[in-house]
């Protein structure tokens, strides 16, 4: 994995050419177009601040980057800010995910969520109209450490849901029941599988073990597509392990979830969906006849400015620095995973990615909503309570919370 890290003023040039390549409501002859620089009176086109800020001077002119652009190629009014969300997508399948060169597609999302529908849209109607399965013969499968965005989906696109139990300590699939309901929809005319596998949880950062499901998966006998949901851990994973289990070398897998939004600090409206070549197609809106190459994302129109913040963050920091920012969160998610066990505290945590999940009996409610620490549950007792070690949190609060937490538990000597 490797990009090289630019200078603040090769990205401030690179973002100014594609401005340029870009339609300038302001000095344009723009009749057709549905859309104008942002409201003058609250957002300044003139303000000094802007000369060094190309995201903002991007946000401003309001750049519109609707439609899957790896698939179509630039077009339209705003090929300047779509060039740079092809780079960003082929950095992103090819670096971190290990993709052959332009063998993916993908687009920027307004997050994990939409990217996760996404893709089970495409797959839904694949199995429907290319491989002509019937709506009912088709099954979301996923875990129950899983995503909200998963029943969502399966609500919205109307297909059944399996639900795959989770061990307690581990959080690990339990392969054998896992078997066992997948032999049952297959008994109960399951034809098709579309499959969500995690590369962190949201609220254990836990990792579905590929090589114990696909063996599971395969032996079900029902064919089936897998997507791997890496919102949160796909820009830290790839960093601190060897992801070839869950990325495109991985013949099994054909798409990925992730989110900027989260580990890269960039503006909420960050998710990326990336797929392999010849799946975006079957989500293709062919009523779009006034859109240059039609739309085949799930939201349509879509902030250029937004892609240009992710690839802004990635070049400047470049593979290098982004490894070692990351090391440093693990590191310091190391730390505190030593002081609890030192103490006797039970906690899960995956050592690949900066979740602590922290049982809930060690930890006191007030303690809790103190540190802002996020339960299981808000409606029920919680059993378990999370941290998640993000570049803002100092030592100085990791060592509060410590005292109290250490002060809270009278077992424990001195």
């Amino acid at each position: 994995m490797y990009w090289p890290k630019l200078s603040s003023s090769e990205i401030q040039e690179r973002i100014e050419q594609a401005l340029g390549e870009n339609i300038d409501y302001r000095k344009s002859a723009v009749l057709g177009i549905p859309g104008t620089f942002l409201d003058p009176d609250e957002f300044y086109e003139d303000a000094p601040f802007l000369e060094n800020a190309p995201f903002l001077k991007t946000l401003i002119s309001n750049p519109n980057n609707i439609g899957c652009h790896t698939l179509s190629g630039p077009s339209g009014p705003f090929p300047g800010t779509q060039k740079i969300e092809i780079d960003l997508i082929n950095l992103c399948a090819e670096q971190l995910f290990k993709g052959n060169k332009g063998q993916q597609d993908g687009y920027v999302t307004s997050g994990g969520t939409e990217a996760n529908i996404y893709a089970i849209w495409v797959y839904r109607n694949l199995f429907l109209f290319k491989e002509h399965i019937a709506l009912n013969e088709i099954a979301l499968v996923y875990s129950e450490d899983s995503h909200y965005s998963m029943p969502k989906a399966s609500n919205l696109l109307q297909i059944d849901s399996i639900l795959l139990p989770v061990h307690e300590k581990t959080r690990q699939i339990d392969t054998q029941k896992a078997s066992e309901i997948l032999a049952n929809a297959r008994l109960n005319g399951k034809k098709r599988l579309i499959v969500v596998s995690n590369l962190s949880t949201t609220m254990f950062g836990s990792v579905d073990d590929l090589n114990e499901l696909t063996p599971v998966l395969v032996q079900s006998g029902i064919p089936f597509r897998l997507h791997i949901d890496a919102a949160f851990g796909g820009f830290i994973y790839p960093f601190v392990k060897d992801n070839d289990l869950y990325g495109f070398r991985n013949p099994l897998i054909s798409s990925i979830t992730i989110d900027a939004h989260k580990m890269l600090q960039a503006p909420y409206g960050t998710g990326i969906v990336l797929l392999r070549k010849g799946l975006v197609e079957n989500v293709i809106t062919e009523q779009a006849q006034y859109i240059p190459g039609k739309d085949q994302t799930l939201c349509g129109s879509r902030s250029g400015a937004n892609a240009v913040a992710v690839w802004m963050i990635m070049m400047s920091h470049g593979s290098d620095g982004w490894k070692v920012k990351m090391r440093n969160l693990i590191g310091k998610t190391d730390q505190l995973c030593n002081w609890l066990g030192k103490h006797g505290i039970g906690y899960y945590r995956e050592p690949a990615l900066n979740i602590i999940a922290i049982e809930a009996g060690y930890v006191p409610k007030a303690i809790a909503e103190k540190y802002l620490l996020v339960p299981d549950t808000y409606h029920e007792q919680p059993k378990w309570y999370k941290i998640v070690m993000m570049p803002h949190i100092s030592k100085g609060t990791i060592d509060r919370f410590l005292n109290e937490l250490k002060a809270s538990l009278h077992t424990i000597p001195g």
